[in-house]
């Protein structure tokens, strides 16, 4: 047999015993929010049909999607038949009808859909799974990463946009971590383009747009002339920089006073704002996403190098393209691969304690009899919901300990020829270096 060297995808990672310790807390700490505001979890399938997938997210998604090949020998199938494929979308479209999910709001709006009958509306559910995308890995990006996201279906209210900025601060607040939370309306953007007579351009305005942080102003400037937009854009763009709310607010209501539709994006940031001080307003966020028409959310980690770490919008029309029309729908997600970055750039982790050990007790093995009676010990301390194991072997005392200590486990148990005559049990504590004498039941209230 050939050997293969081991190695992993690029955009993936192996996350041992410690990194999982550290995301469990990270999922658990956000979990505790989501359901403190009343949310419920469901789960969905790693794969979609394609025809759910593609189309969502705009071209540019569309082509970081993770395309699975359809079983059997496909292209032998298509050789050998007198179909006449021109083009790659085409040979793409014989060949694969599945991909993996590239995030977890379009599979949320499917299973809305659904299982439209058996929710009551309006749904408050969150869900924490990996989603793929076949993006260029660098720092904070990779091509498998987690998701936690909160949604509301079934409603319109404004207080649920309100409700879901109280979540990004909670659990920001509660890992520690001093983040900016943005804040910006697609109404306002559709506004503009509406001002700027552009609106058959809305979708490259946006893209254009989004980019303001990753490449300046005046690339993104350089970007709108290319396409054509008006030089008036530059107005906005000159406008943003270091303004408060208000100073922004009074902006767009001058520039948007002829049109209805940003006017309304306004009195819906004006309402959250007035219930939430939280949000810092960004009238340049557009969030690369097709489908939001409404809020939008974005966190960054302040002081950091580092891109957005949480994000999310309102997407009205989100279930009308899988038949279900009328149901308005409003969202975040959390980044746990960035978050779980930043964390340990901050030296958060090691604040924590999170490395205490999962065995309380552990039984050196004596072989024999004491092995035996060691084993009867380890399951009536486990019957009491206490973790505890016996080394497998009847090995070297030097290699059983440096296990021992290897896990961080506080006790370890000794049970030799004396200890089973007397039915105790040699009790050391790792920490201390303390031993003695117990029964079992004295061992397992000291473990408690």
């Amino acid at each position: 047999m050939t050997k293969i060297k081991p190695s992993l995808p690029k955009g993936t990672r192996d996350f041992g015993p410690t990194e999982l310790r550290k995301r469990q807390y990270i999922f658990n700490t956000i979990k505790r929010v989501f359901e403190k505001y009343g949310f419920q979890p469901i789960e969905t399938p790693v794969m979609e049909n394609l025809s759910t997938l593609e189309g969502k997210y705009g071209e540019e998604g569309d082509k970081l999607l993770f395309r699975i090949l359809n079983s059997g020998d496909n292209l032998s199938e298509i050789q050998n038949s007198k179909n006449d494929i021109q083009t790659n979308k085409e040979l793409i479209q014989k060949i694969s009808e599945k991909g993996l999910r590239y995030d977890l709001t379009i599979p949320f709006a499917r299973y809305v859909v659904m299982h439209q009958n058996d929710i009551t509306f309006p749904f408050k559910r969150y869900q924490i799974q990996p989603v793929w995308r076949a993006d260029r890995p660098q720092k904070g990006r990779y091509r498998e990463f987690y998701q936690c996201d909160a949604d509301v279906v079934g409603s319109d209210s404004l207080l649920n946009e309100v409700e879901l900025v109280l979540i990004y601060a909670e659990v920001f607040e509660k890992l520690d971590i001093d983040v900016t939370i943005q804040l910006n309306n697609r109404k306002i953007l559709a506004g503009f383009t509406e001002v700027l007579n552009i609106a058959e351009k809305q979708t490259a305005f946006t893209v254009i747009l989004d980019k303001l942080d990753k490449i300046g102003k005046e690339k993104v400037a350089e970007e709108f002339a290319a396409i054509g937009i008006s030089e008036k854009a530059s107005e906005i763009l000159a406008f943003v920089s270091g303004k408060n709310n208000e100073e922004q607010i009074e902006f767009l209501k001058s520039f948007l006073a002829e049109s209805k539709t940003g006017k309304k994006g306004i009195e819906e940031i004006e309402f959250l704002l007035k219930l939430s001080a939280i949000p810092k307003l960004n009238i340049t966020l557009a969030r690369g996403l097709d489908y939001y028409t409404g809020t939008i959310f974005e966190v960054k980690a302040n002081n950091l190098q580092m891109g957005s770490i949480g994000g999310g919008g309102r997407y009205d029309n989100l279930t009308g393209v899988f038949g279900l029309q009328g149901v308005s729908g409003v969202g975040i997600s959390f980044g746990i691969e960035r978050i779980y970055d930043v964390m340990e750039e901050l030296d958060l982790f090691n604040q924590l304690n999170l490395d205490v050990a999962t065995t309380k007790i552990m039984f050196v093995n004596f072989g024999g009899e004491s092995e035996l009676t060691a084993f009867n010990y380890v399951q009536q301390i486990r019957a009491e919901d206490i973790s505890a194991e016996i080394y497998p072997a009847n090995t070297k005392m030097d290699k059983q300990m440096k296990y021992a200590n290897a896990k961080k486990i506080p006790f370890v148990a000794f049970v030799g020829d004396e200890e089973i005559k007397t039915q105790t049990i040699q009790l050391k504590n790792m920490i201390t270096g303390e031993q003695k004498a117990y029964s079992i039941q004295q061992a397992i209230d000291i473990l408690k």
